[in-house]
Formats: structure tokens, sequence, C-alpha cells
């Protein structure tokens, strides 16, 4: 079984002894609970490197005060044993503490786009998790790194993050993995009840209606977006957001407790 690593020091080490060795490096963050979406992101990872690390940390700085921190899944064992099949290389899980020791007390945050859309509705969560993964990005010292486009506010902040503070690493954009009936793959699917579960593919269909209003000679955002509410508005999703942005068409809807977000291309 590969290793699990929890300290700085223990992954600097690991890291170097590849180095050394002339390997290539690929690094897959995640906050755990991983199913196959995590995954693909790993296997892609895996054929572009000679070796991959994966980390697993639920990181506080990109939760509110009133959201899942304390009740988001944690399951390292079938974690490791996932990223193992897929081809990783190792597994870094470093404690809360390890990554913010006391006295910490800087932040990155990506102005302007970190307050839309998902930003909106989560203040301070991409400040969150730009913070965690400049963080991870200088821990690793990796080649590549993988994001999934399932995502896709949170590649294009920390594609930006990049390309503003010169860090050298290439991000690398995965597609959607989506269940048999088009909902896209997420930790906190395992939240919805079985009623729940059987209605979350709306979301997609719902952006589906939105990309065939696209396709009209007179669309317009408004009537795409447009779209997209009136397809759920018969279901039990309430939208928090749909945007046409950067070529994509995202939504956000919550469905009982849990909150949901999709999107895809025009």
């Amino acid at each position: 079984m590969i290793p699990v690593v929890r300290t700085k020091k223990a992954l600097a080490r690991l890291v170097a002894g590849w180095r050394k060795q002339r390997l290539s490096v690929g690094f897959v963050p995640t906050m755990g609970a991983l199913h196959e979406g995590h995954a693909a992101l790993v296997k892609r990872a895996s054929r572009d490197n000679d070796r991959v690390i994966v980390s697993v940390f639920v990181n506080p700085l990109q939760f509110g005060p009133n959201e899942d921190y304390g009740r988001y899944p944690r399951a390292l064992p079938a974690d490791r044993k996932l990223v193992a099949a897929a081809g990783a290389s190792a597994v870094y899980a470093p404690s809360a503490a390890e990554m913010y020791p006391k006295g910490f007390h800087t932040h990155v945050e990506v102005e302007g786009l970190s307050n839309l859309y998902c930003g909106k509705y989560r203040p301070g969560h991409f400040r969150g998790v730009a913070t965690v993964v400049l963080k991870l990005f200088n821990q690793v010292r990796a080649d590549r790194a993988y994001f999934g486009e399932k995502d896709w506010q949170q590649v294009r902040i920390l594609e930006d993050m990049i390309r503003d503070l010169d860090v050298g690493v290439a991000l690398v954009r995965v597609p959607i993995v989506r269940e048999k009936d088009g909902l896209a793959q997420s930790s906190r699917n395992a939240y919805l009840s079985p009623r729940e579960r059987g209605e979350a593919p709306a979301l997609r269909r719902a952006l589906e209606s939105g990309r065939a209003e696209a396709r009209r000679r007179n669309s317009r955002p408004e009537t795409i977006t447009a779209a997209v509410r009136r397809a759920l508005a018969k279901t039990g999703l309430k939208v928090q957001y749909a945007a046409v942005w950067d070529g994509r068409l995202l939504v956000a809807a919550t469905l009982g407790r849990t909150r949901l977000i999709d999107n895809l291309p025009l």
C-alpha cells in the first residue's frame, strides 16, 4: 500500500528523493471522501508524471461558520485505497495544526472573481481555497497540479493566482465525471437522501435546457439563465445562481441541506 505522509518535513524528504532521480511529480489536492471523479484526476496525473502525490486535507479556512466542516465526510483508509488503484505514489494527509501552526495569519485572495457566483453565497470561501492551495503548491513543489472542471470558478481563480504570483506549477484541467443519470460526481452527494438523489440529476437537465436556448439565434445570457431557472422551478432544487461566464453555463442550487454546483460549456 502507498505511504501516508503526515508532515511537511517528511513530504519534502520524499519529493527530494524523487527529484534526485530526475522524476517528474504530479499533484492532486483533495479534501478526501474521494470518488471516481478524483480517480480520474489521479489517473491523468499518473499518465503525465513519474510520481503522483494526492493530498487529503479538509481545509477549515474554506468553510463558513454555518457550513458543513464538522460533518464533511472523512474516510482516509478508503481514499488511500482508491488513489493507490488509480496510480498515486503517496498520500499527504497533514493535520490542521501542521498546515496552520500557532501564529498563522497570512491569507491569499484573488480579488474580484472571488466575490462572484459561489463567492457571493460563500463569503471567504475562495480566500481559504487560494490560501491552502498555494501552501500545498509550496510544500509539494510539483510540476503539474490537477483540478476538475466541475469547480470551474475555482479553476479560473487558481489559474489567475498561479499567473499573478509566478507559481511554478502547471494547472491541468480534467473534465467532469458524471453518474449514469448525469449528476456530476461530488463528495457532497453522500448527503442526499434517496428521494433527493433521485431528483438531483435535474440540475444537469436544467443546464441542457439552458444550452439549448443558447443555440437559438436570438438568445442572450438572460434568456439562457432564465431557461435554467424555469427547468428547476419544476423541481425541489432551489436556485442560488445561474450565470453565463467564461464560455460556460454555471449553476448552483440547494436540495434539502445539500448544495450542488454544475456547469456545461456553451
